[in-house]
């Protein structure tokens, strides 16, 4: 048996009825037919894409930062000066 990972959900009382209903008629646990739900689901669902243009401007820009050098004048703090506060 393939490895699961236990999840809580919160159903509807109308939800809760027909799913058991439906486990009832069919004979199929109730999980397994929430399992079959979530499947059909994923199947319609169009996950978005990403715009590789988009970080490679990004990256273009964060080059160009790089490219000016260190900022001028210092800090007037210390790193470790945060944590003491």
């Amino acid at each position: 048996m393939p490895v699961k990972i236990r999840k809580q959900i919160y159903l509807e009382p109308i939800q809760e009825t027909m799913l058991k209903r439906i486990a009832g008629v069919t004979g199929v646990t109730e999980a397994e037919i929430i399992r079959q739900a979530i499947d059909r689901h994923l199947q319609s669902v169009q996950m978005p894409r990403r715009d590789r243009r988009i970080w490679a401007v990004e990256q273009a820009y964060l080059a160009q930062l790089v490219a000016l050098g260190p900022v001028e004048g210092a800090r007037s703090w210390r790193r470790e000066d945060l944590y003491e506060r």
